[in-house]
């Protein structure tokens, strides 16, 4: 045992006489990994053990104990219950700390732990209500930058103000940019964000950003619903073209696109559906459902020329205002989205609203993080 961990990394070698043969468990690796005077060799440390570890004690070791975490999971109150999913996925607790606000609702943090020298995640989405989720996330930043955190990623399921990304008129905001300048004067070191709206949006930040796909999640959704069925993916604007077309070629699927108009902001008119979709169960796959206009008209547009059913898979469901009555009294036999967006009770009470989790596809891509592995390599 003492060889493999003298070879495993130069940093690793301890003196044999320290070392008692016959303690295999996880504790007393972590008692000795303790005496190392650097946390980052620490943490590389564990990481080069952990085969090992449960090689030797015939179990799988658990990521934390009372001596070190490789790690710390940081929740604001945007989406707890996807925070609790991810912290019970990589068996880390969340970090004691309390999120509150004055009485004249100023946003305060108090974190009640040591965070001096670890890699913490903020789970914060900036969904609705946008700015107050938003100055959450930025405090909490602060508040860990000013703790002497090694490092702070901000995990943002849902980015906020990503619909503007660029000067859709005269005189117009550039939104997008200047969240992204506020996260990172706010503290943040890396930037964890899910199927943005648009992709350029990572040149944005001036720090590491890291652009999840929800495409495992929906192509593995659609096997297990509509394996045996007619399919067409369809994407409901040219913008989405992308995205349908990675769904379309992992599913071995034809691919349609709807072409719109959009007169003004939330309103949208079909104008051509591209492609065959006659007796076809059709897919529809977008980012964001908002005021869900786009979303029924397409699929109403897809009826009207023969489709046999329309189904829609869409990461963000922000779904304001009449969006989820449009959304029962449409031809959409199931809207699914994710819950990088916490679900509202008339979301969770619609007939043909279904929620399917990403905490599994955003722990491992924090774990990747921490560790200091491959991103990409989980959509290989």
């Amino acid at each position: 045992m003492l060889e493999k961990l003298e070879k495993a990394e130069p940093w690793a070698r301890v003196r044999e006489d320290r070392v008692n043969q016959s303690s295999i468990g996880v504790l007393s690796i972590f008692q000795l990994i303790q005496s190392h005077a650097w946390r980052r060799q620490v943490a590389l440390a564990f990481r080069a053990c952990y085969k090992l570890v449960k090689e030797a004690a015939g179990a799988e070791p658990r990521r934390h104990c009372g001596y070190y975490t490789i790690m710390k999971i940081l929740a604001c109150n945007g989406n707890r219950p996807l925070a609790e999913a991810i912290s019970a996925y990589l068996d880390l607790p969340l970090t004691k700390a309390s999120v509150r606000r004055f009485s004249d609702m100023e946003v305060f943090v108090e974190i009640h732990e040591n965070v001096r020298g670890e890699d913490v995640f903020v789970i914060q989405p900036t969904s609705y209500p946008a700015n107050d989720n938003l100055m959450e996330l930025l405090v909490a930043l602060d508040a860990l930058k000013r703790s002497s955190a090694r490092r702070a990623t901000a995990v943002v399921p849902y980015y906020g103000y990503g619909r503007q990304d660029r000067k859709s008129a005269a005189r117009t905001p550039i939104s997008a940019k200047l969240v992204a300048n506020m996260i990172t004067a706010a503290g943040a070191d890396r930037v964890l964000t899910l199927d943005l709206h648009a992709g350029q949006i990572q040149g944005f930040f001036d720090i590491p950003t890291d652009n999840l796909y929800a495409s495992p999640v929906w192509v593995k959704d659609i096997q297990d619903h509509h394996s045996r069925q007619d399919l067409v993916i369809v994407s409901p604007d040219v913008g989405g073209v992308v995205r349908a077309r990675d769904i379309a070629r992992r599913l071995d699927a034809d691919l349609v696109i709807v072409d719109k108009r959009r007169e003004r902001a939330g309103v949208s008119e079909v104008v051509n559906i591209i492609g065959d979709v006659e007796g076809r169960r059709c897919i529809l796959v977008d980012d964001i459902v908002d005021t869900a206009g786009t979303l029924c008209n397409a699929a109403q547009a897809l009826i009207d020329v023969g489709a046999a059913s329309v189904y829609a898979y869409v990461t963000h469901g922000v779904l304001s205002g009449g969006a989820v009555q449009r959304v029962i009294a449409s031809p959409i036999k199931m809207l699914v989205i994710t819950d990088s967006i916490i679900a509202t009770e008339a979301v969770r009470e619609a007939p043909n609203i279904r929620q399917v989790t990403i905490a599994p596809l955003m722990a491992e891509a924090i774990e990747r993080i921490s560790e200091e592995r491959s991103v990409s390599s989980l959509f290989d």
